[in-house]
Formats: C-alpha cells, sequence, structure tokens
C-alpha cells in the first residue's frame, strides 16, 4: 500500500481499488497542505488578479441586468418566431455543467469508486455555483421576475394556482430540489473540515466563523456514525436527481410540437449531455487548479484520466444522439422533420451545427490516444472544445430549430445584441467570482477523506 499507484496499468480502465496518494504524507502532512490554502496569511498575487477580472464580469451582468428589468427583455435579441434564444440555451448550458458535481460526489460514491476523493468537493461547489448562474435566465425570462413567486403552490386569496402542465412550472421545481440537495450534500460533507480550520484558525475571528459553520462537531464517534447516515442518505437522494433535472428540462423542448424538440430520445440525450458537458468543465478548471496550488499529489493523473475516459464515454452517447436525431428524421418520413435537418446542413446557420460536430464529435476522439490522455495540456484542449460544442448544441437546439416556423411567411433569423453577450459572460464572471472566493476559503480538497488515503504502512510509522 505504501507504493504510489502504477500508472502502467491505468489504461484498464476505471479502477475501484483505494487510491493511494504519494508516499511521505502523513495525517499532519495532509491536514497541513490543504487547509494552508484557506489558513495561509498571504493571498497570492494571481488570485488577486483573478477576482478581480471574474468581478468585474460580474458587475457587467449587475448593470445588465438592472438595465433589464428597468427597459424590458426586449434589449435581447429575441424575436418571433425565435422566442427562446440566449437565455434559454445559456440556461440548458449551466444547468447542464453542474451534473457532474452530484454524479461525482453521489453515484461514484455509492458505487465505491475511491478516485472520486479528490475532486469531489470541488465538483460540488462547482453544480452549486452553476445552478445558481442557471436559475438567473428563467427568472428574466418572464419578464416580471419581481412576481416569480407566483410559480410557487402558495396559498392565497384569489385561488389562482401555478399551471403544472407548463413545463416553466416542472424546471422551477426540479431545480429547487436540485439546488436544496445539492447544498445541503455539500455542506455536510463540509462540516469535518471546517471543525478543522477552526482549530487551525489563528485568528479569533476565524475560529468563531469555523466554529459557527461547523455546528459544534467534536469528532465523537456519535458525530460520525450520524455524519456517515446523513451523508449516504444525501447521496441517494441525489442520484436519481441527476437523471431526472435534466430530463425535465429535456421536456421542455420533447413535449413541444415544433420539428426537432418532439423527439422521444430527448430525456437521456440531455442526460448523457449534461454529464459530458460537466466533466468537461471538471477537467477545465481543475488542471489548471492542481498546477497552480501544487496539488498535483493528491488530485493524481489518474483522477484526469478517469474524468477523460467518463467524458469520452458520454460523449460517445451524445454522438449516437445525433445520429438517431438524423434517423429518425428521414424514417419518419414527415416532411417537417426532414425540412428541418436539411435546413440544420445546410441552411443559414449550418455553420454553427458543423462547428458542433466538429467540437463534440470529432476532436474528442483523439482521447482513444494513450498519449492524448496522458497530457494535460492535449486535456484542457479538448475540454474546451466540448465546453465550446456543448453550448453550440443548445444554439442548435433552439434558435435554428424555431426560425424557420411551419409557413414560411413565419420565417425569421435570429441576431443576438450586446446585452445578450454582456449577460452570458457575466454569468461566466460570476461563475468564477463564487469559485476563486471558494478556493481561498474554504478547503477544495475533503481533507478528512484523503486522510483515509494515507499508507497503511506511515500510518503504523507515525504512531
Amino acid at each position: 500500500m505504501s507504493e504510489r499507484y502504477d500508472y502502467e496499468r491505468e489504461d484498464v480502465g476505471i479502477h475501484t481499488t483505494p487510491v493511494v496518494i504519494e508516499p511521505g504524507h502523513t495525517f499532519g502532512t495532509v491536514t497541513d497542505k490543504i487547509s494552508s490554502i484557506v489558513l495561509r496569511k498571504r493571498t497570492p498575487v494571481a488570485w488577486w488578479i483573478g477576482l478581480a477580472v471574474s468581478f468585474m464580469l460580474a458587475n457587467m451582468l449587475m448593470g445588465t441586468i438592472t438595465y433589464l428589468v428597468l427597459t424590458g427583455i426586449g434589449i435581447w435579441g429575441n424575436n418571433q418566431p425565435v422566442g427562446w434564444a440566449f437565455d434559454i440555451i445559456n440556461f440548458v448550458w449551466w444547468i447542464g455543467i453542474g451534473h457532474a458535481g452530484t454524479l461525482i460526489s453521489a453515484i461514484l460514491l455509492l458505487l465505491r469508486q475511491t478516485w472520486r476523493t479528490s475532486i469531489n468537493r470541488f465538483a460540488e461547489a462547482m453544480t452549486l455555483f452553476a445552478v445558481a448562474c442557471a436559475g438567473l435566465f428563467p427568472l428574466l425570462h418572464t419578464g416580471r421576475p419581481w412576481l416569480a413567486y407566483w410559480l410557487f403552490p402558495y396559498p392565497n386569496t384569489m385561488g389562482i394556482q401555478p399551471q403544472f402542465r407548463s413545463p416553466l412550472m416542472w424546471d422551477v421545481f426540479a431545480v429547487s430540489t436540485y439546488a436544496t440537495v445539492s447544498a445541503l450534500f455539500w455542506y455536510t460533507g463540509l462540516i469535518p473540515d471546517l471543525a478543522t480550520l477552526r482549530d487551525r484558525a489563528r485568528s479569533r475571528f476565524g475560529q468563531i466563523v469555523y466554529g459557527m459553520a461547523s455546528l459544534g462537531w467534536r469528532g465523537s464517534a456519535r458525530h460520525w456514525a450520524r455524519y456517515e447516515v446523513v451523508y449516504l442518505l444525501l447521496a441517494g437522494i441525489s442520484t436519481p436527481l441527476v437523471l431526472s433535472v435534466h430530463t425535465i428540462v429535456s421536456f421542455d423542448f420533447a413535449i413541444g410540437i415544433i420539428p426537432g424538440w418532439h423527439a422521444t430520445i430527448f430525456p437521456p440525450y440531455f442526460v448523457a449531455g449534461a454529464i459530458y458537458a460537466g466533466f468537461a468543465m471538471v477537467l477545465t478548471l481543475v488542471i489548471p487548479l492542481r498546477k497552480f496550488y501544487g496539488l498535483e499529489d493528491f488530485i493524481t493523473e489518474r483522477h484526469l484520466r478517469n474524468s477523460a475516459k467518463v467524458m469520452l464515454a458520454t460523449g460517445l452517447l451524445v454522438g449516437y444522439g445525433y445520429m438517431m436525431e438524423t434517423w429518425t428524421a428521414w424514417y419518419s418520413a414527415n416532411t417537417y422533420e426532414e425540412f428541418m435537418m436539411r435546413n440544420r446542413f445546410f441552411g443559414p446557420y449550418a455553420l454553427f451545427y458543423w462547428l458542433l460536430i466538429l467540437c463534440n464529435v470529432l476532436v474528442p476522439q483523439i482521447v482513444w490516444i494513450r498519449r492524448v490522455r496522458h497530457s494535460n495540456v492535449m486535456l484542457f484542449v479538448v475540454a474546451m472544445f466540448v465546453n465550446v460544442g456543448m453550448w453550440l448544441e443548445r444554439f442548435v437546439i433552439i434558435p435554428i430549430s424555431l426560425h424557420r416556423d411551419f409557413l414560411p411567411s413565419s420565417w425569421g433569423m435570429y441576431r443576438p445584441t450586446i446585452f445578450d453577450f454582456t449577460m452570458f459572460f457575466g454569468t461566466i464572471g460570476f461563475f468564477f467570482f463564487l469559485m476563486f472566493l471558494f478556493l481561498r476559503f474554504l478547503p477544495v480538497i475533503s481533507i478528512f477523506e484523503m486522510r483515509t488515503m494515507v499508507p497503511e504502512a506511515q500510518i503504523k510509522e507515525e504512531a
């Protein structure tokens, strides 16, 4: 157990054997290294630069939202017949990014995949921040966000209940449930580590804040027993949410009669795409993170390789979905479905469709090559292609399906305005702003879980 993991055998598959971190680590060094990122006195200059850039983009988002509320959603490029555009594209894209966190934390935990340990905390935080960004778009798309409480079935004097046949209602319940359970799951896993920070904090203020957040954790046998029960229950509750949330999001389209939307393949197609996008974002963020903070001995090459394999597998499912869309459009002999696919291939937005195929289907196939899987730079590049490709997928599904209506007299082109872009890039800034704060004030890796990975020989030596 004291030997480092044999990377020459890594290509066999995703192993379920225990992960062994770098030799030389003990309980104390694991705790010191992870907690020092939070408790260090001097914050790196690069962190301040990243925080400043993301804060400026977040301010751009706030400015756009303020102008939107004062003026109306007419500042966006939405028109007739393209009533859904950047707002719903970005909503689905952000929801998909958040799926990897729940899959890594809940499903891999239940499947006893111990390689999740080093990246689960980071992925859970990514889920929460992505859902926060996603929730802005449908809320603002209603045009009257100050009346959003009408969407909830609260008792009211008018006796008017929400329309439960509306996909907007399904999204409200699905996303709010997903956000609530994900937040509870993330916070429950943080409690033992918050107690560690409480005991190691040098300032009185830090001791008070972390002490209140740790809820009186003392690490007793009773605390650990209750913790394990609650954590396992939340994992069990979170697991079906991975499948149900994006399935419900896909129903927003599948229940419509619009060609390109009315398809039974959408639920599994959307779930696979969400996990695909989520793992691509995990690789995009984890690769520079481990390098910047020197966490290569905790977030090892094996974590990156396994994440790349999951991304490749779900990417193949997404590619199969693209193929089935084309086949069913032809096999249905429906004139409108056939025209929809020809419009994607050769219409005015054909460039976006072929870029989608390039980013989501062709480029990720190089991950089959062992040298690419073992190159962090190449994995980062492939993940960036997938991030762009998954956004283009939503663009293809929404505006391209809408801009050619059943009647040629109803045809129209969609052109986003500057405010569409400031909203989108503003949410990216808001996402990274929250991520930088998380990196600075909370442990990015689960301390107590990493301590269980210390080699047995070194545990005995320490004792």
